[in-house]
């Protein structure tokens, strides 16, 4: 069934080939406003999209023949979504109450368990004489809470300075210790299984640094290992397995936004991903925002073959989105087998990558603008700014503006060096101000667009067994730096040889 779908999308990409979005723009005056959405704080246009009314007829028959709607009820509902693992993905639970549901409504209440034991640590830190709090995780418990706290510090006053350490290179914890007080800092170590090699020499570090273990807290689901770690159990919040660590800011991983904005602001934040939630569930697929930004994202990948898709915040408060974005999605979607286990013939995930504008303007624009390969963009701006610079705002937002008009139109000339092709297409996402409630449900939004892209593919969105092998592989080469064993693979040894000629 899907490949037809997936046929009759690229039928209609070629149909337009020929047809540039300036002239999709003049020949129907009414896409500006109907390829638009608004839910609460935050506009999404998809109106530079190089898909026509016919072309959106047969993604929204596309959506339709997958069930999205459907989708989007197993997955408030608790069903098990990560069929691989048996599990359902509950992270919608964090922030929202399910009405009625018994499986998400447990899932419900043991967040709000969680979030009263950690508003009750919160209260205890501020409490204290502690003034600096070093969180140490990676990967999902780290990205999520970086990016909120990266983009809410300011202007909302902060009790606590934030310092995040992931890394496992040893420069990273002299860097993040380096000027700190240890009578005044505190560490957390977030980590779901209580095992992960990064987070457990860097929490080794720091925690006989700070030469104080009531000033060490963890979050995870694994108690015993953190309680053998050093850690009272008073002082470990609760993870589960039905929330994935990149889904999982909105939980106890969360504690050092509360920590760095305040436990108000937090959920603040939770309660704008509930607003998106809502929405996602309740909105039918034709005026469903999430539902708009996954079919985009299957017609760019698989009807105009785009190999790669950029994320341009025009706010510096985000320029950590995407990172975040690429964890996110590359890790969710970065799948070739089906869930019925068997091979996949469509493309799936393409590369995502960006950065903060107006500086990427100066550095990787001239591709975007006159190089050969299309990359199609989501360009997220923020209208109200918080800094009392309004001839910045105002110089940021006709950057941006200009930025998605020039790569839509661009520019024709006798000289092939300053011609423009255009026809690049772009989303734009706009928020009202950059708050709590609207990152939430900007986060939200990315996370059910992952998840129904999950859905038309065939494929699992929860499950990321594609990041074991290197693990393993690096666990068994440790003895052979040791000088304990030898690696199998003749490369490996080779470059192993290399290394130990400079004195390791």
């Amino acid at each position: 069934m899907a490949g037809g779908h997936f046929d009759r999308l690229r039928a209609h990409a070629a149909r337009l080939e020929d047809t540039p979005l300036s002239r999709m723009a003049a020949e129907d005056p009414a896409r500006p406003r109907d390829l638009a959405l608004r839910v609460g704080p935050l506009y999404a246009n998809f109106a530079r999209q190089r898909y026509d009314r016919e072309a959106l007829e047969c993604l929204f028959a596309f959506a339709d023949a997958a069930d999205l709607e459907g989708a989007l009820r197993k997955l408030f509902a608790g069903m098990p979504v990560n069929a691989t693992e048996g599990r359902a993905a509950l992270h919608t639970a964090l922030r929202g109450d399910p009405s009625g549901n018994a499986v998400a409504g447990d899932a419900h209440a043991q967040a709000l368990q969680a979030r009263t034991r950690m508003r009750g640590l919160v209260e205890t830190l501020e409490a204290s004489d502690v003034t600096d709090i070093v969180s140490v995780g990676i990967g999902g418990s780290d990205l999520g809470p970086r990016l909120v706290v990266d983009a809410l510090s300011t202007p909302l006053p902060r009790r606590f300075r934030v310092h995040f350490l992931s890394n496992v290179d040893g420069s990273a914890v002299q860097r993040v210790l380096a000027g700190l007080d240890p009578k005044h800092t505190a560490a957390i170590l977030i980590s779901k299984t209580f095992g992960t090699q990064e987070t457990l020499l860097n929490g080794a570090i720091v925690r006989d640094w700070l030469d104080n273990d009531e000033r060490v807290y963890a979050v995870s689901a694994n108690v015993p290992r953190a309680d053998a770690f050093g850690i009272a159990p008073e002082r470990i919040l609760p993870m589960w397995d039905w929330v994935g660590g990149r889904y999982s800011l909105w939980s106890a991983v969360g504690f050092p936004i509360a920590l760095a904005i305040g436990m108000d602001a937090f959920e603040a934040l939770l309660a704008g991903a509930a607003e998106m939630d809502r929405h996602a569930l309740t909105a039918t697929s034709a005026r469903n925002l999430p539902v708009w930004h996954a079919l985009t994202a299957v017609w760019n990948r698989n009807a105009l073959g785009a190999t790669t898709q950029a994320v341009l915040p025009y706010d510096e408060r985000l320029k950590l989105l995407p990172s975040y974005l690429q964890q996110l999605v590359m890790e969710s979607l970065g799948k070739s087998a089906r869930l019925d286990g068997a091979e996949l013939r469509e493309q799936t995930v393409p590369v995502w990558w960006g950065g903060a504008g107006t500086d990427t303007q100066h550095s990787f624009f001239q591709a975007l603008h006159q190089g050969t390969q299309i990359v199609p963009a989501d360009f997220i701006g923020v209208v109200r700014g918080d800094d009392p610079h309004a001839g910045n705002r105002k110089a940021l937002l006709a950057n941006l503006l200009a930025q998605t008009e020039a790569l839509a139109n661009g520019l024709a000339s006798d000289d092939a060096h300053r011609a423009y092709a255009g026809n690049r297409p772009s989303t734009m996402i706009l928020l009202d101000a950059l708050t709590p409630q609207s990152l939430g449900m900007l986060i939200a939004l990315y996370e059910h667009s992952v998840y129904l892209q999950s859905v038309l593919w065939g494929i699992n969105a929860f499950d990321q067994f594609g990041v074991e092998l290197g693990k393993q592989v690096a666990n068994r080469l440790l003895p052979a730096l040791n000088g304990e064993a030898e690696a199998d693979d003749p490369v490996t040894h080779r470059l192993l040889a290399e290394i130990r000629s400079q004195g390791l």
